[in-house]
């Protein structure tokens, strides 16, 4: 099937026992078994619920896997992940990351005796030089949160891999879904998604996903995410699945609407440095422009009045583009960085990297372009 098409049926089937067309939501903790052991495939629901098998045949479907899992969070995937190494291992990831993925990181794991070393993974050679013997794990987010970094994950694959084809490769495919690339057909071995944004698409749920191909490796998440049941609910799973089957038809519009948005602000007197992967002197353009259909709907800016009077206007005077934490819904939302969704970073290394306090970062939604523009502009002259 293309992908549009498993959107909508991708690891679906209709319903056994009635032939319902979408997967009931089943809210049973527990199933019957006839003997001890013999059941209909359920026991109980931390280890499999057939609303949220439903979901992650789909998400497996989607991102051309064999196995997929849902979790509580976004977070809760990356934890998963985590735990499938041990005190002394070494994890190589990216200066420019998601705040919660950074807190998780060094406030954590790393006291479990995790070590994680921060690198521009814009470079496939600052990562390859990285690797050392006690590097079990490569941590890439692709765009980057929120300076739009992008790595070429076909490239950091088969580098590391021919280093040492034991480490794995992990990409957070949040920003760009599988509609726009999809990591394991590049090489990675896992994939995660805050499926709480894109994937759910109506800022109406919570939740995490990751999908592999290696039968071993889902037997190892499998066993971790039964063991520590951070598991996505059967409501939850039931709205998920609706989002998937739009997500091809919404991730058309973010990205037109995200590339009007981008060149809009490019040419606005009072904008500065706009960071967007489709723009040709983006750093890693042709990179974007290789591994990913479109750019997708996230733009970040800085304001020319590089202040935090102005940026605080800016944000106060917004009114389609709603000010709030996370991003990926039908919905247009301006976001803080500095003092939201990267305030658990210390601000030298958020400074780093151009996370300043003038910094605005845009998730553009599905509205009328028109109406969006015309928000932006009477914000930017509030």
């Amino acid at each position: 099937m293309k992908f549009n098409t498993k959107t909508i049926h991708g690891g679906q089937q209709p319903e056994k026992s009635s032939g319902a067309v979408i997967p009931p939501v089943f809210l049973s903790s527990t199933y019957a078994q006839s003997s001890p052991g013999d059941h209909k495939g359920y026991s109980y629901s931390r280890g499999g619920n057939p609303t949220r098998t439903a979901l992650e045949d789909s998400f497996a479907a989607i991102e051309s896997g064999t196995h997929g899992f849902a979790f509580s969070s976004g977070l809760s995937a990356i934890d998963c992940v985590l735990r499938l190494l041990h005190p002394g291992d070494e994890i190589i990831t990216g200066d420019d990351l998601y705040g919660g993925t950074y807190r998780l990181f060094t406030k954590l794991f790393k006291k479990y005796g995790l070590i994680f070393t921060f690198v521009d993974i814009s470079d496939t050679e600052s990562i390859t030089n990285a690797i050392s013997e006690r590097t079990k794990l490569v941590w890439l987010e692709t765009p980057t949160n929120p300076i739009m970094k992008i790595a070429d994950i076909q490239a950091i694959s088969t580098a590391v891999k021919e280093r040492n084809s034991s480490i794995l490769v992990a990409v957070d495919n949040t920003f760009a879904t599988p509609y726009l690339q999809q990591p394991l057909t590049l090489g990675a071995d896992i994939v995660m998604h805050s499926a709480t944004k894109y994937l759910g698409g109506h800022s109406d749920i919570i939740m995490g996903a990751l999908i592999v191909k290696d039968a071993q490796l889902a037997e190892e998440i499998h066993f971790i995410q039964f063991a520590a049941g951070a598991i996505a609910g059967p409501m939850d799973s039931f709205l998920a699945l609706r989002g998937i089957k739009t997500l091809h038809i919404r991730m058309q519009r973010h990205c037109e609407n995200g590339r009007d948005v981008a060149n809009f602000l490019k040419n606005h007197p009072k904008v500065g440095r706009v960071y967007y992967p489709g723009f040709e002197n983006h750093p890693s353009h042709e990179i974007a422009k290789k591994q990913m259909k479109d750019f997708g709907g996230v733009v970040s800016f800085h304001l020319k009045e590089d202040t935090q009077e102005a940026t605080f206007r800016f944000l106060e005077n917004t009114h389609l583009f709603t000010l709030a934490e996370s991003l990926g819904g039908v919905e247009s939302m301006v976001n803080h960085p500095a003092t939201m969704a990267h305030a658990s970073i210390p601000e030298v290394e958020r400074l780093k990297i151009g996370v300043t306090d003038s910094l605005i970062r845009l998730s553009v939604g599905i509205e009328d372009i028109e109406d969006l523009l015309q928000d932006l502009e009477q914000a930017l002259n509030a």
